[in-house]
């Protein structure tokens, strides 16, 4: 079978290797398990915590290859997307650019095996959208990856990003919206992690779209791709919730009208919660992903192998759709 990972995440190893030299905060620091511990401005609550599987595309590859598919993978950053966004305005642009070129030069190395998407710095939306335009229109990178919260001031629908907005509208490429760690950790703090890894994560990526979409971002530009990781979090569970309380905003259409248009992967260690986000989202708007190196690609199959989907739905859940919405 042929499969598109549309949630997988490699670090290039060279990046980190200079970053860590970098004083002071934000900054990461190689840990005892072969990887790298970020943390954040001021030193602030919600490190996160990699380890050696994250930086070796080779055996990343080797391991996919060992599901006996041919599995192809589409690299984002997950939660050190903010990173480049704690960051000074010239210091995080010039990050993001070596971030962006790492992930061009393993597009060219494995073509058609591995896809890249951008890091974009967004404290300085002219910065972002010149970064933005590099990444796209010069290094062919296939999305761009949007941090849940880039502090709390500004939030990601702050009225000064709106020209940010505009122009990944026109590219056409696709957002990742992915948690970063960096709020919700301090109230959902103790049990070795347990709380705010289990619930979060889930909890920021949930308010993180419905910022998104209240704003009326996603009403004043039909044609933004959105792709909210997860299952798309807690807002198809609670989109009558949604509906009910978020008219209050003024927007034209009901929220869960925005929430559909979304785009989710299926990264749930849990099969009801992937039949529901296919049941709520619509086939065509899921696409296969496993979180890996975070969660175990076998066990992803093996669950989507327990829901009853027509040969037809599956080709698009692993393969068509990815195409599509990635402009693969």
């Amino acid at each position: 079978m042929h499969i598109i990972d549309s949630h997988f995440h490699w670090w290039p190893p060279h990046f980190f290797e200079k970053m860590a030299k970098r004083e002071g905060y934000p900054r990461v620091e190689l840990n005892a398990r072969g990887g790298y511990t970020f943390t954040g401005a001021n030193a602030r609550s919600g490190d996160v915590q990699s380890w050696a599987a994250w930086f070796d595309l080779e055996k990343q590859f080797e391991h996919m290859d060992a599901l006996g598919h041919q599995v192809d993978v589409v690299s984002s950053i997950g939660p050190f997307s903010i990173y480049f966004s704690e960051l000074p305005a010239e210091e995080g642009r010039d990050a993001a650019m070596m971030w962006n070129e790492e992930m061009a030069a393993a597009q060219k190395k494995y073509p058609g095996r591995f896809w890249g998407t951008a890091a974009i710095p967004l404290v300085d939306t002219n910065i972002a959208i010149d970064v933005l335009d590099h990444a796209i229109n010069k290094l062919n990178l296939v999305g761009v990856n949007l941090p849940g919260s880039i502090g709390t001031d500004p939030h990601i629908d702050a009225d000064r990003l709106e020209p940010f907005y505009d122009r990944v509208e026109v590219l056409g490429v696709p957002l990742f919206l992915h948690p970063t760690d960096a709020i919700f950790s301090d109230i959902l703090d103790g049990y070795n992690g347990a709380l705010h890894l289990s619930l979060g994560r889930v909890v920021e990526v949930s308010v993180a779209a419905m910022r998104l979409i209240l704003s009326g971002l996603m009403e004043r530009h039909p044609r933004l791709k959105v792709i909210m990781s997860h299952t798309g979090g807690a807002l198809p569970y609670q989109a009558g919730r949604m509906d009910k309380n978020g008219k209050k905003a003024g927007l034209t259409e009901m929220p869960s009208t925005y929430i559909k248009r979304m785009f989710t992967d299926t990264v749930s260690p849990h099969q009801p919660g992937i039949k529901f986000a296919i049941d709520y989202f619509g086939i065509d708007n899921v696409m296969y992903g496993t979180d890996y190196p975070c969660w175990d690609p076998a066990t992803a199959l093996q669950l989507i192998s327990e829901i009853d989907l027509s040969a037809e739905d599956k080709q698009k859940l692993f393969v068509e759709n990815a195409r599509r919405i990635l402009n693969l």
